[in-house]
């Protein structure tokens, strides 16, 4: 059964959040609940303690309004008044509460099971109630909070791909631009078991925070920095979603450990630009070539995520493009004189940002061999004495991806998004030891990709690569 507003066919606009946070099946955040510990190794010991399939809403506009519908559906009917309350006019315009109220029967006591999307006003999420088929919600607010478009579906992903020419085939079909890498990476180094294209370096979004993990295990391995080692939230520090730590009061701490497991699993911008303080900006640009990647000028110099939001949200397009003419010792002068003192940008302030911006000239750049390499590089840092947690910092949050774990013991992953720019990247290992990175670029600088599309189609393609590379 399906319920949605009459407009269904339309394709949305999308507002921005340019570091995607995907499915979390085990929500281990830095942000610890009340009362709980917050010392190295909390964020870890979570993924063992919390139920494994049930997950909170973000601490985002369309978070709190899906928290509340999902507890609305518990009192159904939905009256009137409430309906006026959370809905806004151009919702009520073309469907009253009745319609609502049928809609909302799919959902009666569902829990949320994964967040394939979230941004600053878009949520996606997948909901069932114990053992019922999965539904997915798709919920956007406008620019006070009220929902605006709310959509109720059978979740559905596609066929698995049984053939390189059928993976190849879904992948094209989600973007105009599409880079691919199936590598084995058993032996520490990226042998090519399939690509598309994948020496061409494009925009990956929250892909480069792979590259703020090596830069951390390398500054633990010399022992500069420690897991339990305290961090602090300073409203210098804080940056928009995704994550949460953007909402802690200003002295929170967290650990390091924290702090990157919040990074991978959640995608947290906040923690990213703690981890990237504390090291210091060179240190990740450093990662870059020590892992490897083939043209790290691309990224120099690294942005924190709160310079990308200011630079693409602020005075839009006259800074960005200021930034873009400079060469690389300008923009460095242009960041520490002019975006780093601004502002951070309001969350409201996205609500303007439906379409690719920049992307192929303000971003984080690599190709899928680029990323295949980072992979190596981190599995090999996992591997040393003391560095284990980063191989559990990865491995927390698969985005929904499910590999058979009769095969399958170990799944790593990292993705990415804005408006244009889909990143899904992954390394699985099997329980016979050979691993695997299957990294897919998707890209289109004209209009935003329709992720509740894309997403399940890059989902099957991924999940047939590793079947087809692991024969």
């Amino acid at each position: 059964m399906s319920g949605r507003r009459s407009r269904t066919g339309s394709r949305p606009g999308r507002s921005a959040w340019p570091f995607l946070v995907v499915a979390v099946g085990l929500l281990a955040s830095a942000c610890s609940p009340a009362g709980a510990p917050t010392s190295a190794g909390s964020a870890t010991a979570a993924a063992s303690t919390r139920p494994a399939r049930v997950v909170a809403p973000p601490e985002t506009a369309a978070g709190a309004q899906l928290r509340w519908l999902l507890a609305a559906t518990a009192h159904l009917p939905v009256s009137d008044g409430q309906v006026r309350a959370h809905f806004d006019a151009a919702f009520l315009a073309e469907d009253d509460a009745a319609v609502l109220n049928q809609s909302l029967q799919a959902v009666t006591g569902a829990e949320v099971r994964s967040i394939q999307v979230s941004e600053l006003n878009t949520v996606v999420a997948i909901v069932s109630a114990r053992a019922a088929p999965p539904t997915e919600v798709w919920l956007t607010v406008d620019s006070q909070g009220l929902i605006s478009e709310l959509r109720i579906s059978h979740a559905t992903t596609g066929p698995t791909p049984a053939t390189w020419a059928d993976v190849d085939a879904a992948l094209r079909s989600v973007a105009p631009q599409v880079r691919l890498l199936v590598a084995d990476v058993s032996n520490g180094s990226c042998r090519t078991v399939h690509s598309i294209d994948p020496g061409t370096a494009a925009p990956i979004g929250a892909a480069f925070k792979l590259y703020v993990l090596a830069a951390l295990g390398h500054a633990v391995a010399s022992g500069t920095v420690r897991w339990n080692q305290p961090l602090t939230v300073t409203a210098q520090l804080k940056s928009l979603p995704a994550g949460e730590l953007q909402n802690e009061p200003d002295g929170t701490q967290v650990s390091v450990l924290d702090a990157a497991a919040a990074m991978t699993s959640l995608s947290d911008n906040t923690a990213t630009d703690m981890l990237i303080n504390l090291m210091g900006r060179s240190a990740v640009e450093d990662a870059l070539t020590t892992t490897g990647m083939a043209n790290p000028a691309l990224d120099r110099p690294l942005l924190t995520t709160r310079e990308i939001f200011v630079l693409k949200l602020r005075q839009w397009p006259a800074l960005a493009e200021r930034y873009i003419s400079a060469n690389e010792p300008s923009r460095r002068t242009l960041l520490a004189s002019t975006v780093d003192r601004a502002p951070l940008p309001a969350v409201a302030a996205a609500g303007s940002w439906i379409a690719p911006r920049d992307i192929n000239s303000l971003e984080y750049f690599a190709s899928a061999s680029d990323i295949c390499r980072a992979y190596a590089s981190l599995a090999a840092l996992a591997a040393r004495p003391g560095l284990s947690p980063v191989g559990q910092v990865l491995s927390l949050n698969d985005d929904s991806l499910a590999l058979d774990p009769a095969q399958w013991k170990t799944t790593w992953f990292k993705g990415g998004s804005e408006p244009g720019v889909l990143t899904m990247a992954y390394l699985a290992t099997t329980r016979t030891g050979h691993s695997y990175v299957v990294t897919v670029l998707a890209e289109d600088p004209s209009q935003p990709i329709d992720e509740t599309i894309a997403v399940p189609v890059m989902l099957s393609a991924i999940k047939g690569a590793f079947t087809l590379a692991a024969r």
